[in-house]
């Protein structure tokens, strides 16, 4: 069967191809993409090529399919899978594998399988590993918003706390704690915010620092205070671009106390060590930001590590279980993660999009991997809409659902939107 997809040979060297692929294999599994959310991950992948730690191979004589965060219908089941996989059913994967003390993984480190593909052959270790998960969504782009969700999801419980004159770790967040997000407006910090709010373990005292106002006030829009105060949380946004003292400020709103868990969503070091000065007794500070740079450090006060009883914890992906608290919130409607989708363009698109990905304002970008379509912010929708019919109803369906992305607007592309 042919497939059409995205492969990486090099630094920023990704190409559209249309190839074979092998024949399937009693142990594998033929899938249909249908979506793939583009993560940052990918431009990193991209940015240092066959460096980078998740490849496995040289990239330029086996190109890898990119693309991770990916959902679709399952077309073929190997033999060996048939009593467990069906035909026809939606699936979300879980590309961290852990698979034999290795780092391999789907949109990393495997020539058949990308979410940036029309079709794609799962190797064994996917389905050895459980990382093959059945979705029942109603839709696809929910499917694909699991993986990053996941990721939110293992971050909270990596952090730990511990109790006076005890060396047990209690893992996660403090709860009835504090918490601050630094950098948190972008798409994983939103989603941060959304499963403080939203998960049994919630914190008393939240609060969320960008310096861009747009930001800022989006997400107060989304994820709004008065929405945490009746859930029993105190929901803070501030903007610290001109504060003389940020951690003064954040400090006070915290009634003066200094906070239990706190998240970096940014690699920038001012944004680290502003961190670890607003860490108090037991502090837990997250890296949730991967930096680019292997040589990205930060000065930590080893003072407070030693008296204060700080730690330092990062985490890179979900595991499976992880995975499967996402896909089960967001079926209960515990989660509602489409605020993260900004943008929405095809396959075409997905070579620009990763390259210059940092420099896309913005949330996450989906693909529809068998549509031929530009990358277009949905704020867009209703400009192109007055010489593109096609965006016009786009722009009138999500101005229904508060200019949000829906089951509606999916459904409306696949039938309307140009094939590859």
């Amino acid at each position: 069967m042919k497939t059409k997809a995205v492969r990486l040979y090099g630094v920023n060297d990704l190409r559209l191809e249309e190839f074979e692929l092998p024949e399937l294999r009693d142990d594998e599994i033929l899938a249909r993409v249908v979506t793939d959310s583009v993560c940052m991950s990918t431009h990193k992948l991209a940015m240092q090529g066959t460096s980078h730690k998740r490849v496995r191979h040289d990239l330029a004589k086996e190109p890898v399919m990119v693309g991770h965060e990916f959902c679709g219908v399952i077309e073929k089941v190997g033999k060996k899978w048939q009593g467990r996989f069906k035909e026809g059913s939606k699936f979300a994967i879980q590309p961290a594998l852990n698979y034999q003390g290795t780092l391999w993984a789907p949109g990393y480190s495997y020539q058949y399988i990308g979410g940036d593909a029309t079709y794609v052959i799962i190797p064994p270790e996917v389905m050895e590993m459980n990382c093959l998960l059945d979705y029942q969504g109603d839709n696809f782009f929910m499917g694909s918003l699991a993986e990053p969700v996941s990721c939110i999801v293992g971050a909270f419980h990596a952090q730990y706390h511990t109790s006076p004159g005890s060396y047990v770790h209690e893992m996660g967040i403090k709860e009835g704690g504090s918490l601050a997000l630094l950098a948190g407006v972008g798409p994983m910090g939103l989603g941060a915010i959304d499963y403080a709010l939203h998960n049994p373990r919630k914190p008393r005292y939240i609060v969320v620092t960008d310096i861009d106002e747009a930001r800022l006030s989006r997400a107060q829009e989304l994820l709004s205070p008065a929405e945490a105060q009746r859930l029993g949380i105190t929901l803070h946004y501030v903007n610290t671009r001109d504060l003389p003292d940020p951690v003064d400020h954040l400090v006070s709103l915290n009634g003066g106390k200094k906070f239990d868990d706190v998240f970096v969503f940014a690699p920038v070091r001012a944004l680290v060590e502003m961190a670890d000065r607003l860490l108090g007794h037991d502090g837990c500070l997250n890296f949730f930001a991967g930096p680019t740079d292997p040589a990205f450090s930060a000065q930590l006060n080893f003072y407070d590590v030693h008296y204060e009883s700080h730690h330092l914890v990062g985490t890179s992906g979900g595991n499976t279980e992880d995975m499967i608290e996402s896909l089960e919130m967001m079926s209960r409607g515990l989660l509602n993660p489409v605020f993260m989708i900004t943008h929405v363009g095809g396959l075409n698109a997905v070579p620009d999009t990763v390259i210059h990905l940092d420099k896309i304002p913005g949330g996450k970008k989906l693909i529809y991997t068998h549509k031929k379509l530009d990358l277009v912010a949905i704020t867009d929708f209703a400009e192109r809409g007055k010489t593109d019919p096609f965006y016009a109803e786009l722009a009138r369906i999500c101005a229904k659902h508060g200019n949000l992305w829906s089951r509606e607007a999916e459904e409306y592309l696949l039938q309307h939107a140009p094939d590859i």
